[in-house]
């Protein structure tokens, strides 16, 4: 048990708006909050789910979640996949990643549409990513020097 240190009062708290309605479809600039990798249902493949905070240019404080396969057994949803990853790590300026924290604090913008779903009802996915203006784009990766055998001329 874990004491909270004042009593709280229901009567004295907020309620919520209960407004859970998807955005609606368009650019709005986000701020990764959290990505780590989930299985797929599955169990055959992995994603990294992303949660992204919308900071303008409107509904800020709203929160939009995003899939995005790394590996699968379908071959075109791990390219589909990999192509956002590119897409996201171009937007965030980054030109290697190789831990979901890397992406924790990215700022971008972020193309919005709606998905009916008879199971969840609408909901908000992700269709596109882009920098935001005046980001700089991640510079291409260098290419490893390797020392050249001893016995090779100079």
């Amino acid at each position: 048990m874990a004491n909270l240190g004042q009593e709280y009062n229901v009567t004295d708290l907020p309620e919520s708006s209960g407004v859970y309605d998807p955005l609606p479809p368009g650019w709005y600039s986000v701020v990764i909050t959290q990505a780590e990798i989930k299985a797929t249902k599955a169990g055959n493949g992995e994603y990294i789910k992303v949660r992204y905070d919308v900071t303008g240019p409107t509904h800020q404080g709203r929160v939009v979640w995003g899939n995005i396969n790394i590996r699968n057994a379908s071959l075109k949803a791990e390219e589909i996949g990999r192509q956002q990853l590119g897409e996201l790590m171009r937007a965030i300026g980054l030109a290697r990643v190789s831990d979901t924290d890397q992406l924790i604090n990215g700022s971008l913008s972020i193309k919005l549409d709606i998905r009916e779903s008879d199971q969840y009802g609408a909901q908000n996915e992700v269709k596109g990513f882009k920098a935001l203006a005046g980001s700089v784009p991640p510079a291409a990766p260098q290419a490893e020097a390797k020392a050249a055998p001893p016995w090779a001329k100079r």
